[in-house]
């Protein structure tokens, strides 16, 4: 039965997010970058499964997928090339001048798309442009545990063939400072937690509720982000990469 099941949420998702002809010959840049702190040293394992993912769904879909750690990649020449940036896991300074920073803001606001997932929000933290594009910035997690992801927009690409709420283990992110505009996709109940400093974060929730994903679409924007992610095997869970890959084309005007 488990296995039927499985196979049942893979198809659905595949028809959820089946390739579109306006995602043909379009290209996105995975971008991986993590550096350490002595207050915030964590590297996540997870960067390698998440790009081969990603690539796997460019060969599926017929868009093209480059991926770098390298900041000089950000000028205005290079991303032009490219509908979407995907931010993976990066992690402290993603940047090493503000001529990069420039890149990326002037990109945002001309209308690039911009995706981010799982420790993405750990990235320039001190940056008030970053922090209100992606969404929030992170403060902490739990222990990874099992947890119940409830779906709150089921209309959405990154959603569609989803069950209304499944169990999944993660950390599951807190963060601060969230953009008034986000619209929540996946949230889950913090009352169900196992989190010794539950109650100490209300600024962290939405309608008593820890967002999970969720897009930015004011001021033109398209911008998905998605807290699910840490751990290296699930990027080949069916589950995760149709999430993923709904957040994709959305962002770069593929799917509505």
């Amino acid at each position: 039965m488990k296995r039927i099941g499985l196979l049942c949420l893979i198809a659905a998702l595949t028809a959820a997010h089946s390739p579109a002809q306006t995602a043909a010959g379009k290209r996105v840049l995975v971008y991986t970058r993590q550096t350490t702190t002595p207050t915030s040293s964590y590297i996540h394992d997870n960067t390698p499964s998440s790009v081969e993912a990603i690539r796997k769904m460019g060969a599926q879909n017929g868009f093209a997928v480059d991926a770098s750690e390298d900041p000089n990649v950000f000028t205005a020449a290079n991303l032009k090339r490219y509908s979407v940036l995907i931010f993976s896991s990066t992690h402290n300074e993603a940047f090493q001048t503000d001529a990069q920073r420039e890149a990326f803001q002037n990109y945002i606001q001309g209308g690039g798309g911009f995706v981010g997932l799982h420790a993405a929000t750990t990235t320039e933290r001190q940056w008030p442009f970053f922090v209100s594009t992606i969404g929030g910035k992170f403060v902490r997690h739990p222990t990874l545990q099992k947890f119940v992801v409830t779906v709150k927009d089921a209309a959405h690409p990154s959603t569609r063939g989803l069950p209304a709420s499944f169990e999944w283990e993660d950390e599951c992110y807190f963060h601060d400072s969230l953009n008034p505009d986000l619209h929540p996709l996946l949230v889950t109940d913090p009352s169900k937690l196992d989190d010794p400093d539950r109650g100490k974060f209300a600024s962290s929730l939405i309608e008593g509720k820890v967002p999970l994903a969720w897009t930015i679409t004011t001021g033109g924007r398209r911008v998905f982000y998605t807290a699910l992610g840490h751990k290296m095997e699930t990027y080949s869970n069916p589950l995760l990469a149709g999430h993923i890959l709904g957040g994709v084309l959305w962002a770069m005007g593929a799917a509505k």
